[in-house]
């Protein structure tokens, strides 16, 4: 069994990465918190992170202008602390082609639908879901893959299906939805720990 050494990049709330952080502390994942990233200095994932006493940082375009210089110091944060799995939590911006290169196969995210259908660029949180009822949709899920340099469409590692009710709003299963990412965020991750899903 692989202990994880986990860098999370987040942009907001956090909460995949707290379900995540919460399952390490209970013994349910074989894993290790050991840095958060956002590009946002107001968000609830860092204030999470100070809580839990994970080292973190606000790098974004405004602490670092040039991007290319924003990607090697990014890239040295997450090996300073010794990561060796990315996890997208809700991470609003791309990765730059240092930090995607030297990671490569090792960046996850998670996708709020059974991708390749409803992904792509604007295709995150309600929009996900607007297009799922919108569509019609009787089946909906949750896909973890591998991030590359196209927006949703990595490797898929896992995916899971939800039923789709006839009165959902998007309120509804957006909320549904994202209970169900929490739990399989961690299942998928400690699969990975255990050899039973292969990386890269």
């Amino acid at each position: 069994m692989t202990t994880l050494n986990l860098g999370f990049f987040a942009s907001h709330g956090g909460t995949n990465m707290q379900a995540i952080i919460d399952a390490c502390k209970k013994g349910q994942l074989n894993a290790k918190p050991c840095v958060v990233i956002s590009n946002n200095s107001d968000s609830i994932a860092l204030q999470r992170a100070e809580k839990e006493g994970i080292p973190f940082y606000h790098l974004s375009s405004k602490t670092h202008p040039d991007f290319t210089e924003l990607d090697r110091v990014i890239l040295d944060v997450l090996k300073k602390h010794n990561v060796n799995l990315v996890i997208l939590a809700g991470y609003m911006k791309k990765l730059g082609i240092k930090t995607l290169e030297a990671y490569k196969g090792k960046i996850l995210n998670i996708h709020p639908a059974l991708l390749p259908k409803f992904g792509g660029k604007g295709m995150y949180g309600k929009y996900v879901h607007e297009a799922v009822l919108a569509a019609g949709e009787n089946i909906t899920g949750v896909t973890v893959h591998i991030v590359n340099e196209e927006y949703d469409s990595g490797h898929i590692v896992n995916q899971c299906q939800m039923p789709v009710h006839e009165n959902d709003t998007v309120d509804t299963l957006s909320a549904r939805v994202l209970e169900r990412e929490h739990e399989f965020f961690v299942e998928t991750l400690q699969k990975i720990s255990e050899g039973k899903i292969k990386l890269g």
